[in-house]
């Protein structure tokens, strides 16, 4: 039976895949959202995926069969994405905890099974491995602590139900510093750090060549992000100078393009903001290669991805002063932090950083672009495969 012919009927029957000729070790990754998502843990897996079928292995991505913002259209359930193997199942429940136990039928070929955030899927096949039998690792891109809503319970599950879930992984990636800190108080000699890639290729020096008043922003549009603070602040800069612009890119998730548009009404700064959803990123590039400025509200980054992103594109980095961007920004100095919850005194952050990009503009993109290139997925991406051979044995 193929993939695409799964029936519903025990969702924890096993898949009996089809002989492969293929002697690659097949590497299994588990992750509630995938292409055609857009999002930083998205292209995390995608490009791991694909750097890792170049170090000689294969690669399925076992995810769920519609997105959180489009739960009721149905995505193919098997197809080939850059030589990914993508399965996509059903499921139910919230977006913060989908059960889809149908995960289990597509592990039977596995080599290693590499768990993608502290989820369902996450404790399941932990507390499952007596049936599947697989070597795991476990990636935390954040854990749960995305937000501080609910946050005893939250801690009271992390002591219990996520500790206990650990066991069942032979290593728990921490993805940031403070991921590592947090992971180690239950995981101690299991928990290693590997910070995120980022495609530093997508942007590479596309910023504008001379400074402008425009900003740009990448992301969902989420809560956690915080645009309302950021759009605050613009009305702030415009107020004082005409000539600043926002451009907010990045996927609806909790928030909607209408929702950012009644703020955007309420301080009369239509004119000052322009929404783009869902753009490709030959659309993106564009945009940045008009700006000088990226900067980022957000209450919560697990790592901070999208600043090594704009990093690599030249942009001035303005971060929210969040554990993964603070973290950040004491290894580059020229990034600025500030505090997106005083509008008037993140502006004064904004404005500052651009004076410095006139009067020192092209020492600081150089610096910018030398300390992305650290973050290259090719750097990157041995550290994972070295993890993946050495629990295989090869």
């Amino acid at each position: 039976m193929s993939v695409a012919e799964t029936t519903h009927d025990d969702a924890f029957r096993r898949e009996t895949p089809l002989p492969s000729q293929d002697a690659r070790p097949l590497i299994v990754h588990v992750i509630r959202q995938f292409l055609p998502n857009r999002g930083g843990l998205e292209d995390v897996v995608s490009n791991l995926g694909r750097q890792t079928i170049a170090r000689g292995f294969r690669v399925r991505v076992v995810t769920l069969d519609s997105l959180f913002t489009e739960r009721d259209k149905t995505l193919p359930h098997h197809e080939y994405i850059d030589e990914i193997e993508v399965v996509r199942i059903p499921w139910s429940g919230s977006t913060r905890y989908p059960l889809a136990p149908q995960v289990f039928r597509h592990l039977a070929d596995a080599d290693l099974i590499h768990v993608h955030a502290i989820d369902f899927f996450y404790d399941a096949l932990a507390w499952g491995r007596l049936l599947h039998r697989k070597p795991m690792v476990v990636t935390t891109h954040g854990g749960f602590f995305h937000t501080p809503n609910y946050a005893a319970i939250k801690k009271v599950w992390f002591q219990t139900v996520t500790r206990l879930s650990a066991l069942g992984y032979d290593k728990v990636i921490g993805c940031s510093v403070s991921d590592l800190q947090q992971f180690s108080r239950i995981a101690a000699n299991r928990t290693i750090l590997i910070e995120n890639g980022a495609d530093i290729g997508k942007f590479a020096d596309g910023a504008s060549p001379t400074p402008k008043r425009r900003i740009v922003t990448i992301g969902r549009f989420s809560a956690n992000k915080r645009l309302d603070n950021l759009l605050e602040t613009v009305a702030v800069l415009r107020a004082r100078d005409p000539n600043w612009h926002l451009d907010i890119m990045g996927v609806e998730y909790d928030l909607s393009r209408k929702d950012l548009l009644d703020h955007m009404a309420r301080l009369k700064i239509e004119d000052a903001v322009s929404i783009h959803v869902a753009a490709d990123n030959d659309t993106i590039r564009g945009i940045i290669g008009q700006a000088s400025i990226f900067a980022s509200a957000s209450d919560y980054e697990g790592f901070g991805l999208v600043a090594l992103e704009a990093m690599s594109a030249g942009l001035l980095p303005v971060l929210n002063g969040n554990a993964a961007f603070a973290a950040l920004a004491d290894r580059h100095s020229d990034l600025v932090i500030t505090d997106f919850s005083e509008p008037a005194h993140a502006a004064d952050a904004i404005d500052q950083g651009f004076e410095r990009l006139v009067s020192d503009g092209a020492a600081i993109r150089a610096k910018l672009l030398s300390d992305a290139r650290a973050y290259s997925w090719d750097v990157v991406a041995d550290r994972y495969v070295g993890v993946y051979k050495d629990i295989l044995g090869i």
